[in-house]
């Protein structure tokens, strides 16, 4: 029976929103699990280190100089010890409380992984800026062709995990090649994967980091890599 989750948190320079994020992962029930938060802290050069300082309840995890998203959750992953895997970003484009739709999968054993997609009942679009939608949009069928898969979402942030059936993954991935790699793995080790649809605010380009051409190259590349070749 699954009866903890461990929410890992990737921050870096997320200032003008970590803290609006620590209290909504704070209020969130996630299905009444038992629930520890951890902040992996890659090497932010804001206030977002002196931030994080003032919370000693939650697990703080710093990078010495910044790696990058993917080898931030691959830190968080290998600090894990819960039940259950879930990855927040420390922005406000996802709703914690939408990890609601995902967690019953996980809990009652219909799934070993869970997307929160925010492109299956097509009420996000309009969120996107339209080179990410068509980025993703391609990613996402291109992952579908490569493995034979149905997905609607590749990309998502909104991952929830068994953690007995990724804990042995061992993750290359940096950057933003995380999402790809992970999905790969996921598939070939012939895991349970479902997608649930989840709502989605997306921050605009002067607003935060986003996704930009040599992460979808890096992406495509990865899918590739893993397909044929590892």
């Amino acid at each position: 029976m699954l009866k903890s989750i461990d929410i890992i948190v990737p921050v870096y320079n997320e200032e003008k929103t970590l803290e609006a994020v620590i209290k909504r992962l704070e209020e969130a029930e996630f299905c009444f699990l038992e629930k520890r938060i951890i902040f992996v802290d890659d090497a932010s050069c804001d206030n977002s280190s002196k931030i994080l300082s003032k919370y000693k309840n939650h697990t703080v995890i710093s990078h010495e100089k910044n790696l990058g998203k993917g080898a931030a959750v691959a830190t968080g992953i290998k600090n894990a010890s819960a039940d259950i895997v879930v990855i927040q970003d420390a922005d406000l484009e996802y709703n914690p409380n939408d990890y609601s739709r995902l967690l019953p999968l996980l809990i009652n054993d219909e799934a070993d992984v869970v997307y929160g997609s925010r492109l299956k009942d097509n009420s996000c679009k309009k969120s996107f800026m339209f080179l990410s939608l068509f980025a993703n949009k391609f990613l996402t069928a291109l992952t579908n062709i490569l493995y034979g898969t149905k997905l609607t979402d590749m990309e998502t942030c909104y991952k929830a995990f068994k953690r007995e059936c990724i804990k042995d993954f061992e993750i290359k991935a940096k950057k933003f090649e995380f999402e790809p790699e992970i999905t790969a793995k996921i598939v070939k080790n012939k895991l349970r994967l479902k997608e649930v649809p989840v709502s989605y605010n997306a921050r605009k380009y002067k607003e935060g980091k986003k996704v930009g051409a040599k992460d979808a190259l890096q992406a495509i590349f990865t899918l590739f890599y893993y397909r044929f070749f590892d």
